[in-house]
């Protein structure tokens, strides 16, 4: 089981994954229809949550998505349709979780919450490697982690990437890798 598939057991699939948000929509919005802010809302907001818990943890993540959309709703007429909307809104994601990071200068360490004499021995198993893939991921520079995340929680390209953190497409392969390769040092580590 690769690193990319134990993170993703970690939350529920989002069931608007697929959806996007149309330029009309955004237009409306940006003027100022509160029916068109719903449902970018509404499509959009479980995927940033879910970025949100894997960049910054449970308990910021709510407060964090909050910002993001207050941002990104007071922000509108800055975008363009030259990317997606959701990407132009990663971007804004990923910056406010990065600042987070900063500010706080702390990850946290997730302890693994495991009652083996009632779970599976699988079960247990498998919570341990989320545990140990968590572990490594908070000692992962916030910058990698953000790329790591975007790819494999978000399965957002190499491109779409490079336009939600602004730096070169090449940049975001070299990074991931990177971010692959301390991974897998520092859970070997940690077995």
């Amino acid at each position: 089981m690769g690193i990319g598939t134990i993170w993703q057991m970690e939350l529920p699939n989002d069931c608007s994954a697929n959806e996007s948000v149309d330029d009309a929509t955004v237009r409306a919005a940006a003027a100022g229809d509160r029916s068109a802010l719903q449902a970018i809302y509404e499509v959009t907001s479980d995927r940033v949550f879910r970025l949100m818990v894997r960049m910054v943890g449970l308990q910021d993540a709510d407060d964090l998505t909050q910002q993001t959309f207050v941002r990104a709703f007071t922000k509108l007429d800055q975008f363009s349709s030259d990317s997606k909307f959701e990407t132009w809104l990663y971007r804004l994601a990923t910056n406010e979780a990065l600042q987070h990071l900063r500010r706080e200068k702390h990850r946290r360490t997730k302890e693994l919450m495991v009652e083996p004499a009632i779970e599976a021995t699988d079960q247990v198993e498998q919570d341990e490697r989320v545990a140990m893939v968590r572990q490594a991921l908070d000692q992962l520079d916030p910058e990698l982690w953000a790329i790591f995340t975007l790819k494999e929680e978000s399965g957002l390209s190499y491109q779409e990437i490079a336009q939600t953190l602004n730096i070169p497409e090449g940049t975001v392969g070299s990074r991931l890798n990177r971010a692959r390769r301390e991974l897998r040092t520092l859970l070997a580590k940690l077995t």
